[in-house]
C-alpha cells in the first residue's frame, strides 16, 4: 500500500504508528496511515485485518 521511499512500516510491525498520514480527520479523532492503520487520537489503533489496539497513552508522573 505504501509508495514512499523508504517505505512506512507494515501494519504488523511495532513501530506502524511511523507510517505517513494519508488522510487526517481531526475533527472525528482518527487518522488514517498508509499502511491501513486507523490511529485515534486517545492513541487507540484499528489494524487493516479488524484487529483492534488499546489506547496506550503514557501514566501520568505525579511529582
Amino acid at each position: 500500500m505504501c509508495t514512499h521511499t523508504p517505505k512506512c512500516p507494515p501494519a504488523d510491525s511495532t513501530d506502524r504508528e511511523a507510517a505517513h498520514v494519508v488522510a487526517a480527520h481531526p475533527e472525528q479523532g482518527w487518522s488514517l496511515l498508509c499502511n491501513g492503520t486507523v490511529l485515534f487520537e486517545d492513541t487507540g489503533e484499528l489494524l487493516p485485518d479488524g484487529q483492534v489496539i488499546a489506547p496506550h497513552r503514557p501514566l501520568a508522573v505525579v511529582a
